[in-house]
C-alpha cells in the first residue's frame, strides 16, 4: 500500500481564489502562461498549439464577466538581444486571444510606460490590455522590486494563473504578488494543484510513475520523492539507456549519461529492495542515424548493436507497459518514450498516451506532467480523454519533488500565530 509522498506539499493553503475578490471596476492583473509553440519567420509567426491560451480562458472570462479592467501578462520564448523583439512579440498571441475571447486585445509595447494606467479606466467590456513580452524587460528575470512596483501602480488585484512559470522567482510572479495586498490564484492553478495533490495525498493503488525524456539527472529529485509512494516505475526515452547500461546491457550509440550510471545502478537496487518494479525497455526502435536515418529497425531484445542508436521503445515494450498501466489505478507520466516529434519514433509515446486515456475512461487517475509529455499526449490525439494534463513541465516536477514554488508562496497569506498573554 502506497502512503503518499515523503514531502507533503502545502497545496492551496493560505491562497485566495479569484472568486474571493470583488472585481467590479477593479484593475485586475492576471499573470498568464502564453508561452506557446510557434513557427515561421518574423512577420509570419504562427501559433502551432494554442493549448496554453485556451487553458487561461476560464479565469480571464470570469474576470471579464465580473466587470474587471483587465491587464494580462506573460513570457514568450527566450529573447536574448534587441533584434529578437520582432520574433518574440506577443502579437500573434494577442490576435489568437482576441479570436477566442471575441474581444479586442490591446497590446501595450512598454509595460513601464504610462499607457496601462492611462488606458485602464476607459476600457470597455470587450477590451483587455496585454503587456508585451515581459522577458523584454531586464527587471523581470531579476525579480526586480522596482519593476514590480511599476506594475503594482496600475494593479488593484493580482491573480497568478501561470502554473508553468510558478517555479521561477521572476518579478511578475514573485515581487509583484508581494507588492499587491489583494492577491490570489486563478482557475488553472487551482486545477493544477488539486490534480497534482491527488498524487501526493493517499493516491489509489497500484500507483505507477512513467518517466522518460533525455536525462536521468532531470528526474533524480522526483524519483527520490516518489520512491516510497509508487508501486513501480516504467522507464523510457533516452534515460532508459543509462539504466540499461548500468545493468550491463549494450546500448550501442544510444545517448546515455555516463556520470549517472552508478546512480542508476543504485536506484535499481533500492527499488528492488523495496519489493517494487522498475521496468525497462525489452526491445527498441533503432536507426543508423538520427538526422537522416536510412535503416530503421526493431530489435528483438534489449541489446542494441554497436552501430545503432535507439530512438523509441519497441512494440513488445509498449505492450508490456500497456498491460501495467491497465492494472494501475493512478499513473503519473513525465517524459516521452522516444523522439515522438518524428512519426517513425512516436509509436511508443502514443501507445502510452492511449493506455492512459483508457485508464482515465475506466475511472483511474492519469496525470501528465506537462512539457514534452504533454506535447506527446496532444500529438497522439488522446489528450482530451485523460484525467489531467499539466501546463507546466518543470513546475509540476518541482511540486512533486516537494519544492516550494515561488509563484505559490508569494500568494500565501497565512494567519500569523498569536502568542497568548500571560
Amino acid at each position: 500500500m502506497s502512503a503518499g509522498f515523503g514531502k507533503i506539499a502545502t497545496g492551496l493553503q493560505g491562497i485566495k481564489s479569484i472568486e474571493d475578490f470583488d472585481l467590479k471596476d477593479q484593475r485586475v492583473f492576471i499573470r498568464c502562461d502564453f508561452n506557446v509553440p510557434t513557427e515561421g519567420p518574423v512577420g509570419q509567426v504562427k501559433i502551432t498549439d494554442d493549448t496554453r491560451i485556451r487553458a487561461a480562458l476560464p479565469t480571464i472570462r470570469y474576470a471579464m464577466d465580473k466587470g474587471a479592467k483587465l491587464i494580462l501578462a506573460s513570457h514568450f520564448g527566450r529573447p536574448e538581444k534587441k533584434e529578437d523583439r520582432a520574433l518574440y512579440s506577443l502579437e500573434p498571441v494577442a490576435d489568437r486571444l482576441g479570436e477566442l475571447l471575441e474581444a479586442e486585445v490591446i497590446l501595450i509595447e512598454e509595460p513601464t510606460s504610462d499607457a496601462p494606467k492611462a488606458l485602464l479606466p476607459g476600457l470597455r467590456p470587450k477590451q483587455v490590455l496585454l503587456l508585451e513580452n515581459l522577458r523584454f524587460e531586464e527587471g523581470e528575470t531579476k525579480n526586480s522590486v522596482e519593476f514590480a512596483n511599476i506594475m503594482a501602480s496600475y494593479t488593484d488585484v493580482y491573480i497568478n494563473d501561470a502554473f508553468g512559470a510558478s517555479h521561477r522567482a521572476h518579478a511578475s510572479i514573485d515581487a509583484l504578488a508581494r507588492a499587491v495586498a489583494k492577491r490570489g490564484c486563478g482557475y488553472l492553478i487551482k486545477k493544477e494543484i488539486e490534480n497534482l495533490g491527488r498524487l501526493t495525498s493517499q493516491p489509489a493503488t497500484p500507483f505507477l510513475a512513467i518517466l522518460g525524456g533525455a536525462k536521468v539527472s532531470d528526474k533524480i529529485k522526483v524519483i527520490e520523492n516518489l520512491m516510497d509512494s509508487v508501486d513501480g516505475f516504467l522507464i523510457g526515452g533516452a534515460m532508459a539507456y543509462t539504466f540499461l547500461h548500468a545493468k550491463g546491457i549494450s546500448v550501442g550509440r544510444s545517448k546515455f549519461e555516463k556520470d549517472k550510471v552508478s546512480f542508476a545502478k543504485e536506484l535499481i537496487e533500492r527499488v528492488a529492495a523495496r519489493g517494487k518494479k522498475l521496468l525497462l525497455p525489452v526491445d527498441h526502435v533503432v536507426a543508423d542515424d538520427f538526422l537522416a536515418p536510412t535503416r530503421i529497425e526493431t530489435t528483438s531484445t534489449a541489446e542494441i548493436a554497436a552501430d545503432r542508436l535507439a530512438l523509441d521503445i519497441g512494440p513488445k515494450t509498449a505492450e508490456l507497459y500497456r498491460k501495467e498501466i491497465a492494472r494501475a489505478k493512478t499513473v503519473f507520466w513525465n517524459g516521452p518514450m522516444g523522439v515522438f516529434e518524428r512519426s517513425e519514433f512516436a509509436k511508443g509515446s502514443f501507445a502510452v498516451a492511449e493506455a492512459l486515456a483508457q485508464l482515465s475512461q475506466d475511472g483511474g487517475l492519469a496525470v501528465v506532467g506537462g512539457g514534452d509529455s504533454a506535447s506527446a499526449a496532444e500529438a497522439s490525439g488522446f489528450a482530451p480523454q485523460m484525467s489531467h494534463i499539466s501546463t507546466g513541465g518543470g513546475a509540476s516536477l518541482e511540486y512533486l519533488e516537494g519544492a516550494k514554488l515561488p509563484g505559490l508562496e508569494a500568494l500565501r497569506v497565512l494567519r500569523e500565530s498569536v502568542t497568548p498573554k500571560l
